[in-house]
């Protein structure tokens, strides 16, 4: 069945309603209604009703509202989640490793095949049974292994860098979580992951907190 698309604003909602649905299956919950997944998740009703109505292939029914177990699928589905992709990592630092060790990815749809990094002491090893190559492999594994998705956890002054060889390497998209904005060509989606600048924000909320217990 042909999947709907739906904005980006709703796409970053799925995986909110996929979890709080998820816990309403493990508690045998057969069906929920729109007003009471918005008030639950504290969302407004109209834009509830909006995110479901684009990826539900029944739709809810008046009063008895959605049946779970179908809209679980519906969300995986325009999620990807049933579709294993492979992704690289550049950058086999802290973060890099601590990424390559997390054991959600594939409940989610993306397996990790391959870290590149620039240090002879890291390429060669394996990481959580990834293997680590030097970036000077990187464009032409990714071009040849057909992969859609690259993760940058490398220093700031080396991202750009890292983002050409994966651009020219055909991805599609990359999740960047160095501290800095990149150059990419317009068909080439970018998210990120600035820690900097959240914990700006939570420090800023801490700060008014405690300065207001004074």
């Amino acid at each position: 069945m042909e999947v709907k698309p739906i904005s980006r604003h709703t796409l970053q909602r799925l995986p909110y309603y996929l979890h709080y649905l998820q816990a309403l299956q493990q508690e045998q919950v057969a069906r929920i209604s729109a007003p009471t997944m918005a008030a639950d998740l504290h969302l407004n009703e109209v834009k509830v009703r909006k995110d479901l109505a684009s990826v539900s292939h029944t739709g809810g029914k008046p009063k008895t509202g959605f049946a779970v177990d179908e809209l679980i699928a519906d969300i995986e589905e325009h999620l990807g989640y049933h579709n294993i992709r492979d992704i690289v990592l550049v950058g086999v630092g802290h973060l890099g490793r601590a990424l390559l060790h997390y054991r959600g990815f594939e409940a989610i749809g993306y397996r990790f095949v391959a870290a590149f990094d620039n240090d002879p002491q890291r390429i060669g090893t394996e990481v959580n049974g990834i293997p680590v190559f030097s970036t000077n492999e990187l464009a032409d594994y990714c071009h040849r292994h057909n992969i859609c998705l690259g993760v940058i956890t490398v220093p700031a002054d080396s991202a750009q860098a890292v983002a050409d060889r994966l651009i020219d390497g055909q991805v599609l998209a990359i999740w960047n979580f160095a501290p800095v904005r990149l150059t990419v060509p317009e068909d080439i989606l970018v998210q990120n992951e600035n820690m900097a600048s959240s914990l700006a924000v939570l420090s800023d909320h801490l700060k008014m907190k405690l300065d207001d217990e004074l």
